[in-house]
């Protein structure tokens, strides 16, 4: 039996500021947050992203400065989107521990141009994950939608009652656990830690039962 540990990464994994974010692309562009939400943050633009509409970081970034009407660099993006990104030790700790007891894989929300460089963005997870590093575009569904938490466990081979998932959302943690899988509603490193803990046990314990 093999543990699938599948975890976001913004808000469980790093301090992510969105806020942030939006000043780097404002300073870029010179379009305020509003602009930038009308442009690019929507169903049809970022969540579309997500969603693995635009399959590679090309494509991304084509479709990001068309909408946006600016010329923005890859390395700009990059830039700006880091910089939005603090680690929590406590939490890649966890991660650490989880990899002691099954197999870890990233889940997050972002599309292509961030999945082909989460190396450079999240340095901290490299090691760890290795080229489990991925996001919901790959999966070409983004979370909530169960379709992309059943084409995790169909990409690693594990029954859902074999994986554990984290997130700070409650509504992909409820999507997750709709489909089978262990869902934790991240609200601290110490409770995550806790919770794959805790989840390991059961799962050793059903084992020896049978």
């Amino acid at each position: 039996m093999t543990l699938l540990f599948i975890f976001d990464m913004d808000q469980v994994l790093y301090d992510y500021d969105w806020q942030v974010r939006m000043a780097g692309m404002t300073e870029l562009t010179g379009l305020s947050l509003e602009e930038l939400r009308e442009r690019w943050w929507h169903a049809e633009g970022e969540m579309a992203a997500e969603a693995g509409v635009f399959r590679t970081g090309t494509e991304y970034l084509a479709a990001f400065c068309e909408a946006l009407g600016a010329d923005v660099s890859r390395a700009d993006w990059l830039r700006v989107r880091a910089s939005a990104m603090t680690p929590w030790p406590e939490s890649i700790d966890a991660v650490r521990r989880a990899s002691e007891l099954g197999q870890i894989t990233l889940l997050t929300n972002n599309g292509a141009l961030a999945g082909e460089n989460l190396h450079t963005l999240a340095p901290e997870l490299v090691e760890l994950f290795g080229e489990h590093l991925l996001t919901t575009s790959f999966y070409g569904a983004r979370k909530p939608d169960p379709t992309v938490f059943e084409s995790v466990l169909e990409r690693y081979g594990v029954a859902a009652s074999d994986a554990f998932f984290a997130d700070d959302m409650e509504n992909n943690v409820d999507a997750a656990a709709g489909v089978g899988i262990t869902a934790h509603h991240f609200t601290s490193p110490a409770g995550m830690r806790a919770a794959i803990e805790s989840f390991a046990a059961s799962r050793t314990t059903a084992v020896d039962a049978h």
